[in-house]
């Protein structure tokens, strides 16, 4: 009767040992990964990794069914393996604001959702967000870099550029001979005491 409890004993404690071992050598290996990264990458993949314990977090409380779950567990997973792609092409300890949607959920982004078909890489839709690729994690999500504020003044004046061009084409060739006018920028010579 002892010994069937020492052996029971021991063989819970092993598998909580077990356990625990398994859990450690997972966050080693995490560490080690979030390592190579600066710290606004680390920090971006620690928000994921915060995130999807929240999401594992409701599921156990049944707060979210099934589909929610591997859905959103999904798109974590989608988002984390194309922050670390980026930042190990561009070598740069900077992210932009990342979303992935599924291929049913671009409307969430889009008034007019382009066709999933069409989509091109580097392409920027409606002056907010530039296509970055698909990432498959058990399903197919699109993932968009929104643009920060200064790629977004870039762009509109690079569209008001083109735009003024295509209308005067005599100010896209100065060597035409054509009179181009300008008006001269307003300065602000008031100062304030």
């Amino acid at each position: 009767m002892v010994i069937s409890r020492l052996v029971r004993s021991f063989s819970v404690g092993a598998a909580f040992m077990l356990v625990f071992f398994a859990a450690d050598v997972a966050s080693a290996q995490t560490g080690v990964e979030d390592g190579q990264f600066g710290p606004v990458v680390r920090a971006y993949l620690g928000y994921l990794r915060n995130e999807q314990g929240v999401v594992d977090d409701r599921v156990s409380r049944r707060e979210v069914n099934v589909a929610y779950y591997r859905r959103n567990s999904n798109r974590i997973r989608a988002l984390r393996q194309m922050a670390i792609r980026i930042a190990q092409q561009t070598r740069n300890d900077y992210l932009p604001e990342l979303e992935a949607v599924a291929g049913d959920e671009l409307g969430l982004l889009f008034e007019r959702p382009p066709r999933s078909d069409t989509l091109r890489i580097g392409e920027v839709l409606q002056s907010t967000f530039r296509y970055l690729g698909v990432v498959r994690t058990g399903e197919l999500f699109y993932v968009f870099a929104r643009l920060d504020p200064y790629e977004r003044s870039e762009l509109i004046e690079q569209i008001n550029h083109n735009t003024e061009n295509a209308a005067n084409p005599a100010a896209a060739d100065p060597a035409s001979g054509a009179k181009v006018l300008t008006r001269a920028r307003r300065v602000n010579t008031t100062e304030k005491p």
